[in-house]
């Protein structure tokens, strides 16, 4: 088959600049995987500000050839990428997704949040369910290999069923609350329900979102597994970690977290039964933004295909975020 090409706009950390990070698995940004898939063939970047635009040459010129351009509206009416990431804040994700279905973009990548609100979110997704566009979202996390063998415990009870899901976000040493929650929690709510197979909806809230210090609490329920969430400010380190606890186990996976613990008797309580730390499934590579890519290929070519992040599921996101709004 002959590459697809390939394009972004937004050329900033998540679209290009953070492939230049030595700590992070890679790919890691909308350029390099498009860059190192096979199938793909990155065409050009465009974005609004000149030093942006400089950095993506600089960074992957000479060795790649591609456009580059000052708006999208100047880069479609050159080409037409067949996949185009928005790699954008969320709320211009609305405008510039109207603007490639005019300029009839086959596939489309939207980085999360899907668009700064509700109404916004709904209008894209109208754009997707309407077959004028398929819209991929960048929930990294359902494409990552270590989310998805805990999902592959969960579905087959390995630990027995699961009883409760517990999350911990903190992102910012002063970032009130709700802006951590529409930042990463985004992440949080959407692998909620891609490990419970459900859509978690909240019930009630503990603690101010408008607050910068210490935590608030978000309580939901995702199918019979109630859920609880904790957002966090006031420290100086970055924590994404869910804890899923089972009848016989109990699994703990995250940014730098990935460890299983099973029931067995108790080496320190007699006739009692402890969670002894197991051997947790080997991963080398996650895989999370090349397996995004290879699902829009996929996208792409079959269009019998669902994607595995699809505007649909973002949605669901949108509206747990709207909830927690009205209780700010």
């Amino acid at each position: 088959m002959s590459e697809i090409t390939c394009a972004i706009v937004g050329l900033g950390r998540i679209g290009s600049s953070l492939e230049t990070d030595p700590l992070r698995e890679k790919p890691c940004t909308h350029a390099g995987a498009m860059i190192h898939n096979p199938d793909c063939r990155l065409v050009a970047g465009c974005d609004i500000k000149p030093e942006a635009r400089q950095q993506f040459i600089s960074q992957w010129s000479p060795d790649y050839s591609f456009e580059v351009f000052n708006s999208l509206d100047s880069m479609l009416k050159n080409l037409r990428p067949e996949i185009l990431s928005i790699a954008t804040p969320p709320n211009t994700h609305r405008g510039l997704v109207q603007k490639a279905v005019r300029a009839q973009v086959p596939v489309v990548i939207c980085e999360k949040p899907l668009a700064h609100n509700l109404r916004d979110a709904r209008a894209i997704v109208r754009k997707h369910t309407s077959g004028q566009v398929r819209i991929l979202v960048n929930h990294e996390r359902r494409y990552s290999r270590d989310y998805q063998v805990v999902k592959e415990y969960v579905a087959a009870q390995r630990y027995g069923a699961l009883l409760s899901l517990h999350g911990t976000l903190y992102f910012g040493k002063s970032a009130a609350h709700r802006d951590v929650l529409l930042h990463d929690g985004t992440h949080m709510i959407d692998i909620v329900n891609y490990l419970t197979g459900t859509t978690c909806s909240l019930k009630k809230r503990y603690g101010s979102m408008r607050a910068r210090t210490s935590s608030a609490f978000l309580f939901g329920q995702a199918g019979a597994v109630p859920v609880s969430i904790e957002v966090g400010s006031g420290r100086d380190h970055l924590v994404f970690e869910l804890e899923l606890s089972f009848e016989y186990g109990r699994i703990r996976v995250g940014n730098g977290v990935f460890a299983f613990e099973e029931s067995k008797p108790s080496p320190y309580y007699s006739d009692y039964r402890s969670l002894l730390l197991a051997e947790a499934p080997a991963i080398r590579y996650t895989n999370y933004f090349s397996g995004m890519l290879a699902d829009a290929v996929k996208s792409l070519r079959d269009p019998l295909h669902t994607p595995l992040s699809s505007a649909e599921d973002s949605l669901e996101v949108m509206r747990f975020i709207q909830a927690a709004k009205a209780l700010w």
